[in-house]
C-alpha cells in the first residue's frame, strides 16, 4: 500500500538499538526462521512458486517475519499478481506489495520508467520485488517492534507492521495502542475503518493458508481429510478498495478487479475449489461479452459459477449445491462487496425485497432467453461485484 514509511532519524536509531538487544537471542535460536506453518496446497500457485525465495529471505534477513505473514499480506495487497498496479502519477502503486515509487526507491529499488510502471520492470517482477520489499517490510517490523517494547503498547508487532504498511508508521507511534482509532493519530473514521478491514483481511488469509494443527481426522479408506472452511462462518471482509481490472483471472486470460478476485478466491476456498469441485464444477469470469456491452464481465467485475454442466438444468444435489452457493454470496454480500446475483431465473441485490420467492423474477434485460438453462441462469450463479 502507498502509506508505508520507514522510520528515520534519532527515533529510528534508538528503536533499532533497543530492538537489537531484544532480538539478538531470538535470531540466534532459530537461524532457519519460522518457515513452517503454511499449507502449500492452500496458497495461490505464484505464492507456492515463490515460497523457497520467501523462506530464504526471511531466514537470512528477518527470522522474526514468518513466511506465512508474507504470503497473506501479499495476497491482501495484490492477489499474488506481480504485474498489479493501481492509481497513477504520484499516487501509483505497483507489484506484489503494492509499493509507491517513493517507497520502492527508499527500499533500494530502481526508479520507474513510468507511473504506473509497465510489466517489464523490476518492481513488477515477482522475485526482484520480493528481494527488495521483504527487507524493507522487515525494517518497519523491527522499528515498530522496538517502539511497542519501549512504550508497553499491547499490539502484536506483526499487526503493527500491517498498520505501518497501510496507514504509515506514525499511526503506530501516535496511537495509544499501536492501532489507530477514529480521531486518533490523525486517522479519521475512513482511515480507522481501512486499517481495521486491512488487518481483518490479512488475518483471514493467515487462517486460510495455515497448515492444520495436529493430525486430521482419518477419512474413509484411511486417508487424511483436509478440513474445509465452514460455509456458515462469517468471511473476512474484502480489505481493499476500488481497483481497476488489474488482478489475474484464474479462469482464463483476462483480468479481475480486486474485490472480484477476492470473492472468487473466498468461494473457491469455502466450497472446495472450482475445477470439478464438490460444489463449483466450473467457472468463468472475464469475458468480452460482445453481445451485452453493459455486462460486468468485460470489466472484470463478474463471475459465473456452475454447480452442474453448462447448458443443463441442475437437479438433486447439484441444484442444492447451487442454492448453497447463492445463499452464501447473499449472506456475505456486505463483506464481499456483492452488487447483485442471478440464479434460477431470479435476480437479487441488497436493495431488492423477495418478491414471490428468492429476489425477483429475472427478465433477461432483452438480451437473454430466460427459458434457456444458460440464459435464465439456471445452470450457473452470476455474481457481480460493486468494486
Amino acid at each position: 500500500m502507498r502509506a508505508t514509511t520507514v522510520l528515520r532519524g534519532p527515533l529510528a536509531i534508538a528503536l533499532a538499538a533497543l530492538l537489537g538487544l531484544l532480538l539478538l537471542g531470538a535470531a540466534s535460536e532459530d537461524p532457519a526462521g519460522p518457515s513452517s506453518g503454511i499449507d502449500p496446497a492452500r496458497i495461490p500457485v505464484p505464492a507456492r512458486e515463490s515460497l523457497p525465495l520467501i523462506s530464504e529471505l526471511t531466514a537470512t534477513n528477518c527470522p522474526e517475519l514468518p513466511p506465512l505473514w508474507v504470503v497473506a499480506q501479499v495476497q491482501a495487497e495484490s492477489g499474488w499478481d506481480p504485474a498489479a498496479t493501481s492509481g497513477g502519477g504520484d499516487g501509483a502503486a505497483a507489484g506484489l506489495y503494492q509499493l509507491s515509487e517513493q517507497n520502492w526507491l527508499a527500499a533500494g529499488g530502481a526508479r520507474w520508467p513510468s507511473s504506473p510502471p509497465g510489466a517489464d520492470t523490476e518492481v513488477t517482477d515477482a522475485a526482484a520485488h520480493l528481494r527488495v520489499a521483504i527487507p524493507w517490510v522487515c525494517a518497519n517490523l523491527r522499528a515498530v517492534t522496538g517502539h511497542l517494547a519501549a512504550t508497553g503498547k499491547p499490539t502484536d508487532p506483526l499487526d503493527a507492521m500491517l498498520v505501518c504498511h497501510i496507514a504509515g508508521c506514525r499511526r503506530v507511534i501516535d496511537s495509544a495502542t499501536g492501532i489507530p482509532r477514529d480521531g486518533e493519530a490523525g486517522c479519521g473514521a475512513r482511515c480507522a475503518d481501512l486499517v481495521r478491514r486491512y488487518l481483518d483481511g490479512v488475518h483471514g488469509y493467515l487462517e486460510r493458508f495455515a497448515a492444520p494443527v495436529g493430525p486430521a481426522d482419518p477419512a474413509p479408506g484411511g486417508t487424511s481429510a483436509e478440513p474445509t472452511p465452514d460455509p456458515a462462518a462469517p468471511v473476512a471482509p474484502y480489505p481493499g478498495g476500488v481497483t481497476g481490472c488489474t488482478a489475474s483471472d484464474p479462469t482464463g486470460d483476462g483480468c479481475l478487479t480486486g474485490a472480484t478476485r477476492y470473492g472468487f478466491d473466498m468461494a473457491a476456498a469455502v466450497f472446495g475449489g472450482w475445477r470439478e469441485g464438490p460444489v463449483i464444477r466450473s467457472a468463468g469470469c472475464w469475458d468480452e461479452h460482445a453481445w451485452n456491452p453493459r455486462s460486468d464481465h468485460p470489466r472484470g467485475k463478474a463471475c459465473d459459477l456452475f454447480p452442474a454442466e453448462p447448458g443443463v438444468f441442475p437437479e438433486g444435489e447439484e441444484l442444492a449445491n447451487g442454492w448453497r452457493l447463492a445463499e452464501w454470496f447473499r449472506g456475505n454480500a456486505g463483506p464481499l462487496r456483492v452488487k447483485y446475483l442471478i440464479w434460477q431465473g431470479r435476480y437479487w441485490d441488497p436493495d431488492v425485497s423477495d418478491q414471490g420467492g428468492w429476489g425477483r423474477r429475472y427478465t433477461g434485460g432483452g438480451v437473454y432467453n430466460v427459458r434457456d438453462a444458460t440464459g435464465g441462469h439456471y445452470d450457473h450463479i452470476h455474481v457481480s461485484f460493486a468494486e
